[in-house]
């Protein structure tokens, strides 16, 4: 019926308003359920709150839940039928005291000259007072008789004229700031109250731009190494430079790890590390400037790939092609873990097994707009998804770069960023220095030393017997 206008609703008669409200409520209905499915739509659209587990949050930006307070709690300490652990002895201990037995302490019997039943030993850990040397050096000038010139006395290397503060002090300055991510505030305290040093903030960050200069040929030398290497792994985050967003980015292989942060988060960044050379292998995430990188195969990080299906499963639990591909992906890391288990032709048939089984997923038919965006994405990069299962030596991930990149981003959180160009560079040259040393099973503090310049005092001691 052609509805009614509100003042023609006064002469309708009373089987027509019957109708009239029978068919708004119909209509009502209509409205309600159309309104709910658009709501349901909704929610299936919107993605989920990020997560480490869904994105590449870290852990420490999760929203942590309450514990209910009657759970049972569980054991602490070691578990039962934990051996115990001790600390190990060392076999040349610095100092060594002995304790003479004269009297017996029960028949108060002499037990000079009786023979020794056992020796009983206990060795004690301690720190002796730090106390700063100091060193004075005095240069002789004596004016030739003949040439009337003035000929100086020459001091060893090491002890220069203008050097204020020698390796060993420096390089705990530098491993205190970068390695430790301390504030300059707590450098100079700890200076101060713990080696008894006075240190102030602007000499800190002198010797922090001292140690970067040092460190620049060598991290020049290890990024040509890396740039040269067959296998690369990069990752990229954010860096606050002198009040602005610019980007550390890191190059790693099995010879170094390189570090570069620059205000681009383009491709050229990556053409200047590399420079005429080529990868036979490149492992990144999806950012189009590492898919720009020169190789002649890529790998792309599968641990994204992970965190990015269960933010869809987040949304739609019971998808079935999301279910199944992670299944799949998680079933090819577990292979190639045990690659070295497998004899090589049980390894190859699962290897074509997963291969067509991965073809198959990717031409299901999918729902949503979600769905159909990782798709689209898995078939575009269809043949960089399973390249760590035919080369060795490729990983399936990136989280050796994303590892790297972590001190990083504590020492971001931590100091907010750099005030300067020079300091963004300087803590790039040495956090290359630092993970390659570490890469190599290199001590970092001594790799801090002998950049810092040769030593001052030789440091040798010898048993003492009281």
């Amino acid at each position: 019926m052609t509805r009614p206008t509100t003042e023609q609703i006064a002469h309708l008669t009373h089987a027509e308003l019957s109708a009239l409200v029978k068919e708004l409520i119909v209509a009502v209905q209509r409205l309600e359920a159309e309104n709910r499915q658009l709501k349901a739509e909704l929610a299936k659209e919107r993605p989920s709150p990020p997560t480490s587990d869904n994105s590449s949050q870290p852990p420490s930006r999760d929203v942590k839940r309450n514990l209910p307070a009657d759970r049972t709690r569980k054991k602490l300490g070691p578990p039962f039928g934990h051996a115990r652990q001790t600390r190990s002895w060392v076999a040349q201990p610095d100092r060594i005291i002995e304790a003479t037995v004269v009297w017996c302490g029960h028949c108060h019997a002499a037990l000079r000259g009786v023979a020794l039943r056992t020796v009983v030993r206990h060795q004690l850990t301690e720190w002796p007072p730090i106390t700063p040397v100091g060193i004075e050096t005095r240069q002789p000038e004596v004016l030739g008789p003949a040439c009337q010139r003035v000929s100086r006395g020459e001091l060893p290397a090491g002890r220069e004229a203008g050097r204020g503060l020698g390796p060993r002090l420096a390089a705990t300055v530098v491993y205190l700031k970068h390695e430790q991510h301390l504030s300059y505030e707590r450098v100079t305290q700890l200076g101060q109250e713990l080696f008894g040093v006075a240190i102030s903030e602007g000499g800190a960050s002198a010797i922090l731009q001292r140690a970067g200069e040092a460190a620049q040929p060598a991290a020049v030398v290890i990024g040509a190494q890396v740039a040269q290497s067959a296998i690369i792994g990069s990752d990229e985050t954010s860096a606050r430079v002198a009040g602005r967003t610019w980007w550390q980015w890191v190059f790693r292989s099995v010879v170094g790890v390189y570090f570069l942060i620059r205000a681009s988060r383009g491709a050229k960044v990556v053409e200047e590390v590399m420079g005429e050379h080529q990868a036979e292998c490149w492992v990144s995430d999806c950012l189009s400037a590492q898919l720009k990188a020169p190789a002649q195969r890529r790998q792309v990080c599968l641990a994204h790939q992970l965190r990015d299906l269960q933010r869809l499963l987040d949304q739609q639990p019971r998808l079935p092609w999301a279910l199944a591909l992670q299944a799949l992906f998680r079933e090819a890391i577990h292979l190639w873990n045990r690659r070295t288990e497998l004899q090589p032709q049980g390894y190859t048939r699962r290897v074509m097994e997963l291969e067509r089984r991965l073809d198959g997923v990717l031409q299901r038919r999918v729902r949503g707009a979600p769905a159909r965006r990782l798709q689209k994405r898995y078939r575009r990069h269809r043949e960089h998804l399973f390249v760590f299962l035919h080369c060795p030596g490729v990983p399936p991930d990136n989280n050796a770069c994303e590892r790297a990149l972590r001190p990083s981003v504590i020492h971001r959180q931590v100091t907010n960023g750099f005030r300067s160009e020079w300091g963004a560079h300087a803590y790039a040259a040495l956090a290359t220095v630092i993970e390659t040393a570490k890469l190599q099973k290199r001590n970092v503090f001594d790799t801090l030393v002998s950049l810092m310049g040769p030593p001052v005092l030789p440091f040798v001691t010898s048993p003492i017997r009281e």
